[in-house]
């Protein structure tokens, strides 16, 4: 699936005091913010839905289009037999 980036605005002094106690727990935000957001999105999508996504998601990557890359020409070239 295609990802989207997404921002909110904080209180900097919050936000600088979360990520400081963070790496202290060798924590990093990023990570906790996705696993948050996929808790929400457990939480409030449908299981149906989420299971329609996921069906999608996989078929989209077995069924990627392939490169256009040029089949070689059935004819082949004449080689020279000039002896």
């Amino acid at each position: 699936m295609r990802k989207e980036n997404i921002s909110i605005a904080y209180d900097s002094e919050k936000l600088s005091a979360v990520k400081m106690y963070m790496e202290q727990r060798d924590t990093d935000l990023k990570s906790e913010m996705e696993k948050s957001l996929d808790a929400l999105y457990t939480k409030y999508v449908p299981a149906n839905v989420r299971e329609y996504l996921d069906m999608k998601s996989s078929t989209q990557t077995v069924s990627r289009p392939k490169s256009s890359r040029s089949k070689p020409s059935e004819n082949k070239s004449e080689v020279n037999e000039n002896v």
